[in-house]
């Protein structure tokens, strides 16, 4: 799996330990699921597109249009 984790916390100057306190996670845990050592549960996939702003798909690689996708009314 492609996952864009890394690069996106890059690119937006955080450190690993900071995406780990955010998902309340180690940062040891964390740096596995950069390196897709183990895999990221999809609950927390979905924490870290809320946080940047982006699509699940985005992060996962099914698409290079990094812009979220709209939400349905009353969802």
């Amino acid at each position: 799996m492609n996952l864009r984790i890394r690069d996106i916390r890059e690119d937006n100057d955080l450190k690993q330990r900071q995406v780990a306190d955010y998902l309340q996670c180690d940062q040891s845990l964390y740096s596995k699921y950069e390196r897709c050592e183990r895999e990221i549960p999809l609950q927390l996939v979905c924490k870290l597109a809320l946080y940047y702003e982006t699509s699940i798909d985005y992060l996962v690689g099914l698409t290079d249009d990094p812009k979220p996708y709209r939400r349905r009314k009353g969802v």
